[in-house]
C-alpha cells in the first residue's frame, strides 16, 4: 500500500503525497525539533523538506526508501536552518524541560542535565543522536539518509556520546566543587 502511494505521488498525485506527508509529519517534526531545539524552526524545516520532497520525488530511485529519503531531506533542511541562523548571528533557544505529571525532582534534574549536554553537541552530532536514539535508525541507515559513509555515522555517534558523557560528568562534579568552596 505505501509503495503504491509513493508511486502515485511520483506520478504527480497530490492526494497520495498528502497522505504520505501527513503520516510522516509528526515524526519529521519531532526529529527537526530535537535537532533545531525550536518549534518554529522545526516547522519551517519540515515545510521546506516537504516542498523539496514534492519537487524531487520523480528522481527518487527506490520507492521502498521513501522514509529514509524524507528523513534525509529534513536533516538537510535543519542544516540549512542552522546555517541561516549562524549567518544572522541568532542563537537557538534551548528546549524547555517540561516535567510531566508524576515526574519527581530527580528525573526533572536529570532531564535538564541531559538537555544541557545535548545543547553542547554540534548540529551534525545532534542529528545522528536524534536519528539513532530517538528514531531508532542504525548507523548504516543514518549513513544512507545523510549521504555519508557508515564509518562517519558511527564516528559522529561515538563522539556525540562521549561529548554528552563529558558534559554530564562535568555537571555532576560542578555541585561538588561549589559545595567544597562553601565548606
Amino acid at each position: 500500500m505505501r509503495r503504491d502511494l509513493v508511486e502515485a505521488a511520483r506520478r504527480g498525485d497530490h492526494e497520495a503525497f498528502e497522505v504520505l506527508a501527513t503520516s510522516a509529519g509528526d515524526r519529521l517534526y519531532a526529529v527537526a525539533r530535537l535537532i533545531l531545539r525550536s518549534a518554529d524552526l522545526a516547522e519551517d524545516a519540515v515545510q521546506e523538506a516537504l516542498v523539496r520532497a514534492w519537487q524531487q520525488l520523480p528522481s527518487l530511485r527506490d520507492p521502498d526508501r521513501f522514509d529514509a529519503w524524507l528523513y534525509r531531506l529534513v536533516v538537510n533542511a535543519c542544516a540549512d536552518q542552522g546555517r541561516q541562523l549562524r549567518r544572522w548571528s541568532q542563537q537557538v533557544r534551548p528546549l524547555p524541560v517540561e516535567p510531566s505529571i508524576g515526574d519527581d525532582t530527580k528525573s526533572v534534574a536529570d532531564r535538564e542535565q541531559l538537555e544541557r549536554g545535548f545543547s553542547r553537541l554540534k548540529p551534525e552530532q545532534r542529528a545522528v543522536v536524534v536519528l539513532h536514539y530517538y528514531s531508532g535508525f542504525s548507523a548504516a541507515e543514518i549513513a544512507h539518509m545523510l549521504g555519508i559513509p557508515e564509518g562517519t555515522a558511527r564516528s559522529r555517534l561515538h563522539y556525540a556520546t562521549e561529548a554528552m558523557r563529558a558534559a554530564l560528568e562535568a555537571d555532576a562534579r560542578q555541585p561538588a566543587v561549589a559545595q567544597n568552596r562553601t565548606a
